[in-house]
């Protein structure tokens, strides 16, 4: 799992996580590891990679 520094950022990547970006609605949808939708937010998500 990453790591808060408090400066804005994470260190190191969020493991077993991914962002997908939905253009219609223009927000980031974050999925789990087993595939099912987590979060939505309409700033990507620090530390999770893209799809």
């Amino acid at each position: 799992m990453a790591t808060n520094t408090g400066k804005g950022y994470r260190q190191g990547p969020v493991k077993k996580r991914s962002q997908t970006e939905n253009p219609n609605a223009r927000t980031f949808i974050k999925r789990g590891e087993d595939g099912k939708f987590m979060a939505v937010s309409k700033k990507p998500f620090k530390g999770v990679r893209k799809e």
